[in-house]
């Protein structure tokens, strides 16, 4: 069972990601803190294209081939902390610690992600 402070920031975290998402019940999304607008999942036009990351992040095979990963060049901070699997997926950890949005750099790392991944949340042209 989660600890009550994991919990707190997951239920807050999830409410960051609903400010990302367009459209919302007020109009166009106003996403905080400087994170991108995100498209409904309905809207995303390949199953494989994740709908937005978190601090763990599972990518199948397929999801990997689609959004690029792993790029030896532009990918090794997220390398380091990442894990593939067995079926040729992988595990993309994004910071060391479970991520707290209060943290600058564990929001600079989140938006470094959103920055080199723009398929996710099917923001891609």
């Amino acid at each position: 069972m989660p600890s009550p402070s994991t919990w707190l920031l997951s239920r807050l975290y999830a409410g960051e990601i609903a400010g990302q998402t367009a459209p919302t019940l007020a109009g166009p999304p106003s996403p905080p803190r400087g994170l991108p607008a995100l498209k409904l999942f309905q809207h995303i036009l390949a199953p494989e294209i994740p709908y937005y990351l978190g601090w763990l992040n599972y990518w199948s095979a397929a999801a990997a081939r689609t959004i690029g990963f792993p790029d030896p060049n532009r990918d090794a901070e997220l390398l380091s902390l990442s894990r593939s699997t067995a079926t040729g997926g992988w595990v993309v950890q994004l910071t060391d610690a479970p991520l707290d949005l209060d943290n600058p750099s564990h929001l600079d790392a989140l938006k470094r992600a959103y920055e080199r991944f723009p398929e996710i949340g099917g923001r891609a042209p």
